[in-house]
């Protein structure tokens, strides 16, 4: 399932995305006689298994209260989980040929990771599907992109091991961790860099882990306006899924709703020959399949 939080009519609400509609859950719900905590995605993923089971039911019968179902072009999709109860936990430097570029764009010889690099961009970082992202050139003059599958943490915990990861993953979406270079050499650090507002993108929609199945199997892409600027496997992250989550977890507690972006593959925009940055206007398009794609444009502010 395509599970998806919209806004309508002036309400925020979590929804099933079928085709061109949206189901609406609360009134399907209603109309279905489920007991079902879905007013927001946190409760969702929270819910666990029982909440899933019933939004399959909901979505299978929707021809029975069709008043749930929205035409999707009358709704504004938000990112799946619209507030962040804490920062998004991130991967860097997680694809070999990624690695290989970041290290020739600055003459450096190439050092291979040992273990999962991690950082975190800030709550406020948050941005939709279709959101603008803010440049500021008087902040930062070589915004970049970078295309990730983002892992959704469905039961928390501490100290899981790598056989009983993926028992942790409710599902999985697109997320676009938007850098801004030159704060992050200055800086010499990725949180500043990496935690401007607005450069989250994150979405369309979260597909649960079941329909998924093996997320290696997924192909990330990305353009700039229309010009192919990444494409590649998941299954060429140099540190797998479980592996993330094992050592992340590791003395730390996951909790329902946490988000991890598992780091992007070659082909961001500083490592080009010229170098490119984004500009005004420029709309990016992250994708992966199976899942969607978020849609962002850049505007400039200030």
């Amino acid at each position: 399932m395509k599970l998806v939080s919209f806004e309508a009519a002036g309400r925020v609400a979590t929804g099933v995305l079928l085709g061109d509609a949206v189901m609406d859950v609360k009134i399907a719900a209603a109309a279905a006689g489920e007991t079902l905590q879905a007013d927001t995605m946190i409760d969702i993923i929270a819910s666990g298994a029982p909440a899933l089971a019933a939004l399959k039911r909901l979505a299978g019968g929707c021809g029975r209260w069709p008043q749930s179902l929205l035409p999707l072009a009358n709704v504004r999709l938000l990112a799946p989980i619209p507030k962040l109860v804490r920062n998004v936990f991130c991967v860097g430097r997680n694809y070999l040929d990624h690695v290989k570029e970041g290290f020739a764009a600055v003459n450096a010889d190439l050092k291979l990771p040992e273990a999962p690099q991690f950082f975190t961009k800030a709550t406020h970082a948050l941005n939709g599907p279709t959101g603008d992202i803010r440049l500021d050139p008087g902040l930062t003059r070589l915004l970049d992109y970078e295309v990730e599958l983002a892992v959704v943490i469905g039961a928390g915990g501490r100290d899981i091991p790598q056989e009983r990861a993926y028992e942790h993953v409710f599902g999985y979406a697109v997320c676009n961790d938007i850098t801004a270079r030159d704060l992050q050499k200055r800086h010499e650090q990725f949180f500043k860099g990496k935690s401007l507002d607005t450069s989250f993108p994150f979405g369309p929609c979260i597909v649960d882990a079941e329909e998924i199945g093996d997320p290696a199997t997924l192909e990330l892409s990305l353009s700039v306006n229309g010009e192919e600027r990444q494409r590649a496997r998941a299954s060429l992250m140099i540190f797998d899924i479980p592996t993330i989550i094992a050592s992340l977890s590791a003395g730390l507690t996951l909790e329902p709703g946490d988000i991890i972006a598992t780091g992007t593959p070659a082909g961001v925009g500083y490592a080009m020959t010229p170098r490119r940055r984004l500009a005004d206007g420029d709309l990016i398009v992250a994708a992966i399949d199976r899942i969607g794609e978020l849609r962002n444009k850049v505007v400039r502010v200030g």
